[in-house]
């Protein structure tokens, strides 16, 4: 105890310092932010685990899995702040993000308002003890709260664009799986069941999006509409053209496989014309790097000793 008492007197801190207590207090909350998010993913692999382990040794499917209850505290928030009503563009986006669930309207948005809280709360822990005018404290609190508060609109887009583009990728492949199932004989649903269980071993998003559309069709509509409702859900422009050519193939009678043949060679010209568009595209993009970061440095080691013999040689004068 004794050497404890020294310690700590020892210690040569101002604790009278309002910074100082916010900068403790900013580090503790940072902490307990960063350890219960790593305590949360724990538990959920060890649940995880122990859910497969039983499935295993009971040869019983998985259990549909509980929400936890911060999600249902979202959830909650959510839909006291929408009233439980969700716009159409909302869900529109949600879903082209792959984000299916009734309930994923209401958790966006108590997510959204929880940012917001948390945004403003801290802002205003930090900037309590700066010494700046009250319109410029307010100023900094509403932009902590707002930026937050858009941060879920950032992960959305950034969530749909990387489905889109996987779409994009492995469209062709399925495409030409099609085109060889239906030029051995297989039906066109027969062949759409099939491509759907094995292009879910490269791209789990085409494979649910066809799982969907199949799901659709086995409901009693047709395969035009389902293909077309699979497009508006995943946003993606070229399975908008394959549902028009399948379309335009059962309506004038041409052969399937051809125009299947014809659509996976386009796409894959379109994917190798936009590579080469991106590469155009990199010396500009590469411009701004080099005259922040590579530049100076160039400039530092290259002028740098000349300038400093010259400043010697003047002292010296």
């Amino acid at each position: 105890m004794v050497k404890i008492r020294q310690f700590i007197e020892g210690i040569n801190l101002d604790v009278t310092r309002p910074e100082l207590l916010v900068g403790v207090f900013v580090f503790i909350a940072w902490m307990s932010v960063v350890l219960s998010i790593l305590f949360l993913r724990e538990q959920r692999r060890k649940a995880a685990s122990k859910r497969l382990e039983m499935s295993l040794s009971t040869g019983l499917p998985l259990a549909p899995v509980q929400r936890s209850r911060f999600l249902r505290f979202v959830e909650q928030i959510g839909n006291y702040v929408s009233h439980g009503r969700a716009s159409t563009t909302l869900w529109e986006q949600l879903i082209r993000a792959g984000y299916l669930g009734r309930n994923a309207p209401a958790i966006y948005t108590g997510i959204k308002m929880l940012l917001f809280t948390v945004g403003l709360a801290a802002t205003a822990m930090l900037i309590v003890s700066l010494k700046i005018s009250m319109m410029q404290k307010i100023w900094f609190i509403s932009l902590g709260g707002t930026i937050p508060f858009f941060l879920p609109n950032l992960v959305i887009r950034i969530q749909e664009k990387k489905r889109r583009e996987e779409i994009r990728q492995y469209l062709p492949d399925a495409v030409d799986l099609l085109e060889i199932c239906v030029s051995s004989g297989i039906g066109l649903d027969m062949a759409w069941n099939m491509v759907a269980d094995e292009i879910h071993h490269v791209s789990p998003v085409l494979g649910n999006a066809m799982d969907l559309s199949n799901f659709e069709m086995h409901l009693g509509a047709n395969r035009t509409e389902a293909m077309r409702n699979m497009a508006t859900r995943t946003g993606a422009e070229q399975l908008s053209s394959l549902a028009a050519i399948l379309v335009q193939s059962e309506r004038f009678g041409t052969s399937v496989a051809v125009a299947l043949q014809e659509f996976a060679n386009w796409m894959r010209d379109e994917r190798h014309l936009r590579a080469e568009e991106e590469a155009e595209k990199l010396p500009m993009k590469l411009l701004f790097p080099m005259a922040l970061f590579i530049f100076p440095a160039i400039l530092v080691v290259a002028v740098g000793p000349a300038m400093i013999h010259i400043s010697r040689s003047l002292v010296a004068q």
